[in-house]
């Protein structure tokens, strides 16, 4: 069963009720949807979405008990609007991003996101992409390849490993890749897996995970009601500080530079800032669930529309 990361913390901060209305974003297994369609019993209703048809199956299965209560989506958040609209879902009472992959798909070794895994190197969370990581490890130029793993997973050896990964060519498991930085960058001294940065700029690179999270926030606060609730839990420093930067850029009035004695912008501040620092789990939370440990939950409340 999916480990949902935050759990008692994404409740707290969505405050779900009798009748509310929901979007998960990134339902994956439905932990955190069940929790949501609990706490708005009777009649709540949720939205969940997801790129990965395997894990909406998981979803489906075990949010079944709730009947017509909870609808099913396989899509990118990247178009959370059109989504829904098409099911009437407008005018929300909070929405869910739990970015990152899910514990199953990391399990199943035929996609790739593991370096233990002898599958192919996949990394894709859905049919709609075309990309996987395997191309990108063998066609990207030394010099792009370098780029992508520095910029996305912010690994100081980005070129060493590159140079390594283009004289090795071709590479075709996840486990070879995974095998082939342990041996170039070595493990002593480090607390993580030598290959946990690459794996993490090659997912991103794929899924173009940073674009899609810039493009959906917006379209979640236009969704969401006065008094709605956008919750986001990150997994690494890119991520939060997209989200970091958003919300603050949504809770303040006028965006005009300091020298600017007049608005000319016009822009008006659409949230309220809930978390004034992130919201991590709790070292009891980390031991049950080795995974939360680099998670971070920020979330902001939609003002009046006249404000």
């Amino acid at each position: 069963m999916h480990v949902p990361v935050l759990y008692e913390e994404v409740l707290e901060y969505l405050a779900p009720r009798p009748g509310g209305r929901y979007i998960d974003a990134t339902v994956g297994g439905g932990g955190h949807a069940e929790g949501i369609l609990g706490r708005s019993s009777p009649d709540g209703r949720l939205l969940g979405v997801d790129r990965d048809p395997a894990a909406l199956e998981v979803a489906r299965q075990r949010l079944a008990r709730f009947g017509d209560r909870v609808v099913l989506v396989q899509g990118s958040f990247r178009h959370l609007r059109v989504i829904a609209e098409e099911r009437t879902f407008t005018s929300v009472d909070g929405i869910l991003f739990d970015l990152g992959y899910s514990s199953f798909q990391v399990e199943d070794p035929q996609r790739g996101f593991s370096f233990h895994a002898e599958g192919p190197l996949d990394m894709r969370f859905g049919p709609d992409t075309t990309v996987t990581a395997a191309q990108l490890v063998n066609t990207l130029p030394e010099e792009e390849l370098a780029d992508l793993i520095f910029r996305y997973g912010e690994e100081r050896h980005a070129r060493r490993i590159a140079r390594a990964i283009v004289r090795h060519r071709p590479i075709r498991t996840a486990r070879e890749l995974g095998t082939l930085i342990e041996r170039t960058v070595g493990r002593r001294g480090r607390r993580i897996h030598p290959a946990t940065r690459t794996f993490q700029a090659l997912r991103i690179a794929v899924n173009d995970e940073l674009g899609a999270l810039e493009e959906a926030l917006p379209q979640a606060v236009a969704l969401l009601k006065p008094g709605g609730r956008l919750v986001v839990i990150s997994f690494h420093s890119l991520e939060d500080r997209l989200v970091k930067h958003f919300l603050k850029r949504e809770a303040t009035d006028c965006l005009c530079p300091p020298h600017v004695p007049i608005c000319q912008c016009g822009h008006r501040a659409s949230l309220r800032i809930l978390t004034k620092k992130p919201v991590t789990p709790s070292p009891e939370e980390v031991q049950r669930n080795p995974r939360a440990r680099s998670a971070k939950l920020r979330a902001a409340e939609r003002l009046p529309l006249s404000q």
